[in-house]
């Protein structure tokens, strides 16, 4: 062995390995841990409990439980696009967000939503909403005038 540590190029391909064995390793570990203490595999579906498993969203979800939209709506309908793979990268994108955000307590303490994600929710508005949507875009609006959700703040979360 020590010969074979002689050779310079042989020495640092030999720790550099060392290093990213247990750097993988680790960070495999870590991350298995978490998914599974997070309930990872929830996030795959639809149902709405899934989003209270973070305590701060709990709020969010009570507020849902009141609302009129529980009879028609999960979190999933008004939060995700209605494509499949935009669903999973719109999941897959906040997932991420949240872990961290999460994890290392950097949220505000009143959470206020993103624009992409803004810009996701009002489309899931027009989207189950696209009769009404249509007559008022129709009558001198123009397509896509209106916001949603500035007047209809907390139709899906009541207080």
């Amino acid at each position: 062995m020590a010969d074979f540590l002689q050779h310079t190029w042989l020495r640092r391909l030999f720790y550099a390995s060392l290093f990213f064995g247990i750097s993988s390793g680790l960070g495999l570990g870590v991350g298995t841990y978490t998914f599974f203490y997070a309930k990872g595999l929830s996030y795959m579906n639809d149902d709405a409990e899934t989003c209270a498993n973070c305590h701060v969203m709990k709020e969010y979800y009570d507020g849902w439980v009141k609302s009129s939209h529980k009879a028609v709506a999960v979190c999933n309908d008004c939060h995700t696009p209605h494509n499949f793979f935009g669903k999973y990268w719109v999941k897959a994108m906040n997932g991420m967000h949240h872990s961290y955000a999460f994890t290392t307590g950097f949220f505000p303490d009143n959470i206020q939503i993103r624009p992409g994600n803004r810009q996701v929710t009002e489309g899931a508005c027009r989207y189950c909403h696209s009769k009404i949507v249509e007559e008022v875009d129709r009558f001198g609006h123009g397509p896509q005038a209106l916001d949603c959700i500035r007047c209809h703040t907390s139709v899906g979360h009541l207080k």
